[in-house]
């Protein structure tokens, strides 16, 4: 219908209190930040800052205890942490508990505790490291066989725990820790001079065949220094294969259909079966995930320095990695913090015996670490429920949506 001087009239601006009207786009960052809000920042950054306060001042009390000056040592350590040297044992440490706590965080995300994975592990490791010692391949096919072959295994074996659980209702706790003593019986009796291992000569060492110079992985050394970064030690090659795995594992479970399943199955097996998804589907899945990741913790070490695997090949990461997932929150970026700093302490807790402290304390501090985060961490999920029904309880009183109106005054 047209207007007094026969011209349409304009359609009606949306009003800014109008429910129906159609909000500005805003960009993506501003999005976050206005979905999480003053107290989401604050679970999100005041937790883990006021965590390792508290750890700290719990550690500066138990060196107190000991007769030791706690600013002292805990300056011997940050100076010998910071060295070239230990900056480079510190990256390769950190490369293996990162792989062992992503591993661990595959299983935790569906509610799953692969306490199997050290077993994992080991037994991947020394099974690729006999196949990539009796076989003699071009680059980059070598290498190529030696970490698909790990993965492969360890995810096999991990496989064992998720089928004992959907068909027989095992807990994977009890099956993994089971898997994890037959793995070492299993290396224990292969690791032989007569089956797949070697005495080496002058010791009493036995060890698998030595990986041939082509199935090897270069140290990154050389990129490094091509960048300005000139370290004394040779950095694991493989690190960037660790960056990848933090990557895709992230991406996957928060971008992807099969995250979201994954996530929902752990929740409720209930809700999963309702929209279609098969919950034991997703924990055999979820278990060879797992292995398959925890097959590459022990890569680094043996691609990159040993060539061999021996008695004195690294065990026990799988543990370790429980720890760093836990306080690492099973997100990547936090594992990464929270290997770099189980790698520090791992470091410097020999310098702790030039100022007559026991090299022990630091297994106790990094303990406190994590039990501070794990109780901080609580409080706070319990802080943030209560603000969350206290909230809720005022919509209803007033009728008004606070939380919208928090995120529109925070624009």
């Amino acid at each position: 219908m047209s207007g007094p001087e026969g011209k349409a009239p304009e359609p009606a601006k949306p009003s800014e209190k109008d429910p129906g009207a159609v909000p500005e786009t805003v960009p993506a960052w501003k999005a976050v930040l206005q979905g999480l809000g003053p107290r989401g920042l604050a679970l999100k950054i005041g937790a883990p800052v006021l965590a390792l306060l508290i750890s700290l001042a719990i550690t500066a009390a138990l060196l107190r205890i000991t007769g030791a000056d706690p600013v002292s040592s805990i300056q011997s350590m940050i100076d010998y942490g910071t060295t070239e040297n230990s900056i480079v044992d510190i990256i390769n440490r950190a490369t293996r508990y990162y792989l062992s706590a992503v591993a661990v965080a595959i299983g935790f995300r569906m509610a799953l505790l692969n306490i199997g994975v050290d077993g994992q592990y080991r037994l991947a490791a020394f099974l690729a490291a006999a196949l990539g010692g009796a076989l003699t391949l071009p680059a980059p096919f070598g290498q190529m066989l030696v970490i698909i072959a790990a993965m492969l295994i360890g995810g096999l074996w991990a496989a064992i725990a998720g089928v004992l659980k959907v068909t027989r209702g095992v807990s994977e706790v009890l099956s993994t820790i089971m898997l994890n003593a037959i793995a070492t019986g299993l290396i224990a009796y292969l690791l032989n001079d007569k089956r797949l291992a070697e005495v080496r000569p002058g010791s009493n060492n036995v060890a698998t065949p030595q990986i041939p110079s082509d199935g090897r992985v270069g140290p990154l050394n050389g990129f490094l220094s091509s960048i300005g970064i000139d370290l004394p030690g040779q950095v694991y090659g493989l690190l960037p294969l660790a960056i990848v795995v933090g990557v895709v594992f992230w991406v996957v479970i928060n971008r992807t259909r099969f995250g979201f399943d994954l996530k929902v199955s752990g929740l409720s097996p209930s809700a999963a079966r309702a929209s279609g998804v098969s919950a034991r589907r997703m924990i055999v899945i979820t278990m060879v995930a797992s292995g398959a990741v925890a097959g590459l913790i022990g890569m680094p070490e043996l691609l990159g320095a040993s060539y061999e695997y021996s008695l004195n090949f690294p065990a026990g990461l799988g543990f370790t990695g429980i720890t760093v997932a836990l306080l690492g929150r099973n997100h990547p970026a936090g594992i990464a913090l929270a290997a770099l700093l189980f790698a520090f302490l791992d470091q410097t807790s020999d310098v702790l015996q030039e100022v007559d402290v026991p090299k022990e304390i630091v297994g106790v501090m990094q303990g406190v670490v994590v039990l501070t985060v794990v109780i901080v961490y609580e409080l706070m999920r319990r802080w943030e429920i209560r603000l969350q029904q206290r909230t809720v309880a005022d919509e209803l009183a007033t009728g008004h949506d606070l939380a919208r109106e928090s995120a529109g005054s925070a624009s």
